[in-house]
């Protein structure tokens, strides 16, 4: 029995489709009632202590209003005590790298210590940022109004989602993961302008975009990733996502593609 949280997030959702379509047993743990899932608070150890029950393997995935690995703490706690095996954690790029006198991703670094200490076997996944990311501003494209760039000129190997829960599914069913950290990333270094270009072409109306450094309007936390990405800390190709699927990664022009249609939904 594999237990997955985040279940209805960017990564979850793909996870969940996934494990369906190969027809193996999992739980999808949700905040709220779900049909063939499991009610569950990170806050709530008796609820956590419920999901992990008879569970083998754990996709942990925990986003708080602010970042901290309590949840992922809490959560590997629970899992011990019910004697899970695996932990498979969604991370990020980064993570532990220091970057002007903060540590990008600290409380992803604690998490993963934690799991490592906890004596369980562990896959650790850090993507840098989703093709997916774009949605957030589909309501701006749509009516023609720029959408904001904090990364500037800096690039990065964006990564299609269906990917990273590809990699993830990979590292729940084989032993041949464990103990690996794997930097997830797509295929090619774009900056955020390259895929306004490229998504102008792909939905066939101009993509415009401002250049922003509101960082401070960011959490702390996240103000240091954004902060260590837009100084080019995250250009960088990795050969992990071929290495563990066996193919190409996914380019964001074939992402886009794959869903441009909702561009056109309202968000």
């Amino acid at each position: 029995m594999i237990l997955v949280t985040g279940a209805t997030g960017t990564i979850g959702s793909h996870v969940v489709r996934l494990l369906t379509d190969r027809g193996l047993p999992f739980r999808a743990m949700s905040r709220r009632e779900r049909t063939g899932g499991v009610r569950a608070d990170f806050d709530d150890p008796a609820s956590l202590a419920r999901a992990v029950a008879d569970v083998d393997t754990v996709f942990l995935v925990t986003v708080p209003p602010a970042p901290t690995a309590d949840h992922d703490i809490a959560l590997v706690a629970a899992a011990r005590a019910a004697g899970v095996r695996k932990i498979v954690k969604l991370s990020a790029i980064g993570s532990g790298e220091r970057f002007d006198g903060a540590t990008v991703g600290a409380w992803h670094l604690a998490a993963e210590e934690a799991i490592e200490a906890c004596g369980l076997a562990w896959t650790m996944l850090r993507p840098p940022s989703f093709a997916s990311n774009v949605l957030w501003h589909r309501a701006l494209i749509k009516d023609g109004k720029p959408i904001p760039n904090l990364t500037g000129d800096s690039r990065q190997a964006v990564v299609d989602p269906r990917d990273v829960a590809a990699v993830a599914v990979a590292a729940m069913t084989s032993d041949a993961h464990d103990g690996q950290r794997y930097e997830l990333t797509g295929p090619e270094l774009l900056t955020f302008a390259d895929q306004a270009a490229i998504l102008e072409t792909v939905l066939e109306q101009p993509v415009r975009i401002t250049d922003t450094n509101a960082l401070d309007q960011l959490p702390a936390g996240m103000r240091t990733g954004v902060g260590w990405a837009r100084a080019g800390g995250a250009a960088y190709v990795t050969d992990h996502v071929p290495r563990v699927l066996g193919r190409p990664a996914g380019t964001f022009e074939q992402w886009a593609r794959d869903h441009r249609e909702a561009f056109a939904a309202m968000p």
